[in-house]
Parts: structure tokens; sequence; C-alpha cells
């Protein structure tokens, strides 16, 4: 269910979704995918649990590449999926400090061929540039509530 809200920041309006499964939050995902270009950025943010990894696996789908290929970069920090409309690289933030987050040079990663899916953004040392705030949060054991927009 999409609840869009009033006003704009940026170039995406904030829109609201509730979902009830895994499935459900990957296809919001998907359909975000759709309208991303080279050169997106977006920051998941929500607790452990809240299913940031399966937001990724359904943008995965939405650009072609393999949604079953996606997992959660936690020990290797960055995952390169290619062979769909673009290349998703999904960086998982959550282990490191914001020190050693700004060490990965993640302005340089050249992501101009492709989307950055950043989790754990809050250890970012600096703001990115136009990048999409993707927010989730846990409503229950199956609920999630997701918002898409521009950080504020």
């Amino acid at each position: 269910m999409t609840l869009p809200t009033s006003g704009s920041r940026g170039h995406l309006q904030e829109t609201r979704h509730v979902t009830r499964s895994e499935a459900e939050t990957a296809a919001v995902a998907r359909e975000l995918a759709t309208t991303l270009r080279a050169g997106s950025i977006l920051l998941l943010s929500g607790n452990l649990g809240a299913g940031k990894t399966a937001f990724v696996r359904g943008l995965a789908a939405g650009l072609g590449v393999d949604p079953e290929d996606v997992s959660s970069p936690t020990f290797t920090l960055i995952h390169e999926y290619r062979g769909g409309r673009l290349t998703l690289y999904h960086v998982d933030l959550y282990r490191l400090e914001r020190a050693a987050a700004a060490d990965l040079g993640l302005d340089e990663l050249g992501v101009s061929d492709g989307i950055l899916a950043i989790e754990w953004p809050d250890r970012l040392s600096h703001e990115l540039p136009d990048a999409t705030a993707i927010r989730i949060d846990i409503v229950d054991e199956e609920t999630r509530r997701i918002t898409v927009g521009d950080p504020s």
C-alpha cells in the first residue's frame, strides 16, 4: 500500500508503504528500481531484521539482477551485482565506526554506472549529495512501514 505525502524535497516525493511480508517489501523496492538511473544513491535505515537486505533483493530484481545472488555484505562490506540494466553496489556499514567508513572511499566507488545502496548510513562521516533516504520501520513481526524520500 502506498501512501503519498504532501510536499516534495529534492527529486523524489516522499512516499510511504506498508508491507506485510518480505515479498511485499521486495516488491516496493522492485517498483522503485524502475525509476532509478545511474548514479542514484539510496540510504537504507532501520533496525536489525527490519528488511533492508530484502529491500535490496527487490532492487536487484527490478534492475534485472537475480535476487537470489544478493546477501548481506556485513563481512565483505561491499557487494557488486552486474548483469542487469544497471550495476547494483550494496554496502553494509553496520560493523564500521564513522572513521573507518570514511576510509572506504564510497565517493570514488565509480557508481556512475549503477545504483549505490548503503545500509546503516548513520555510520557515514559525511553526507552524500542527492541521496534518497529509505527508512524501514518494524511495526510488528510481519508488518513494515517503508518511507522513501530525500534525507532530512
